[in-house]
């Protein structure tokens, strides 16, 4: 396929490369499973491996060699601020970089694109259950080739929700343990895997009902959150209106049990 500018980019032709790139991502991070990796410290909490960074220079690579001109940001390398394309390419090379790095097998492949700063394509490869989901504005969400639709579960105290903790949670008072205090005594279980992307992508195949957290970057949700609205989920903040990936609350769920996991978040603890 020919490059391409700053133009319209076809939607296929965005899907099939962001296929590819985290394909091949995800071959590297199993190589670096198998053959062994380095680790370095971001924070005291806070890894990054030689993984991350050769999966991450690949998936730029790829997206170089089809589309030159559109942007990027990555979570290790930056964004890349001098384009002007109305293409925005949002990856995150190994999101679970410490289940990586402690042999636990949950971490994904995560590419996201948005044009003119909406979300359009959405790919998360899970290399080690070789599990692709993926999906394009307007053209419902996959997994494997297959549709997927989020869960039909109605009620709160039926339901297995998800969440995370970030970096910083020995640091600041708003690390989400009040969130999930409360919300353990409401659901029937709760789940933390250490990867945002597959639990977006797990609540819009029906694994999970519902996610929630408080401190997330962009490359986190971009492609998640495209796969989840078109499985038929609902992605809000924490008040229940418009989510931004550019903003670090989420809440999503299968949209049955999306109002009464707002009611828990704005719960007085004292009640």
């Amino acid at each position: 396929m020919p490059a391409s500018g700053t133009g319209t980019a076809s939607p296929d032709d965005l899907l099939a490369v962001a296929i590819e790139a985290a394909r091949a991502a995800g071959v590297l991070l199993r190589t670096y499973a198998k053959n062994g990796f380095q680790i370095t410290h971001k924070s005291s909490i806070d890894l990054v491996t030689d993984a991350d960074h050769a999966a991450e220079q690949c998936i730029i690579e790829h997206i170089r060699a089809r589309f030159p001109a559109h942007s990027i940001l990555a979570e290790e390398r930056g964004s890349d601020t001098e384009s002007l394309s109305r293409y925005h390419w949002v990856i995150d090379p190994l999101d679970g970089t410490t289940n990586f790095a402690h042999g636990f097998p949950f971490y994904a492949v995560s590419i996201g694109v948005e044009h003119e700063g909406r979300g359009l394509i959405g790919v998360v490869h899970d290399p080690v259950r070789d599990e692709l989901f993926t999906a394009q504005r307007g053209d419902g969400a996959r997994l494997n080739g297959q549709p997927i639709a989020v869960s039909s579960t109605a009620q709160l105290d039926q339901s297995l929700l998800v969440t995370g903790f970030a970096y910083d949670i020995r640091d600041t008072p708003n690390n989400n343990l009040d969130h999930f205090s409360r919300f353990a005594l409401h659901v029937q279980g709760l789940r933390r895997t250490g990867s945002a992307a597959l639990d977006l992508c797990y609540v819009a195949t029906g694994r999970f009902d519902g996610f929630w957290e408080v401190k997330l970057s962009p490359w986190d949700m971009a492609a998640g959150v495209v796969i989840l609205k078109e499985a038929g989920g609902t992605v809000t903040d924490f008040k229940g209106q418009n989510h931004s990936i550019y903003q670090p609350e989420l809440v999503a769920s299968n949209g049955l049990v999306h109002q009464a996991m707002l009611t828990i978040l704005h719960k007085d603890p004292s009640s």
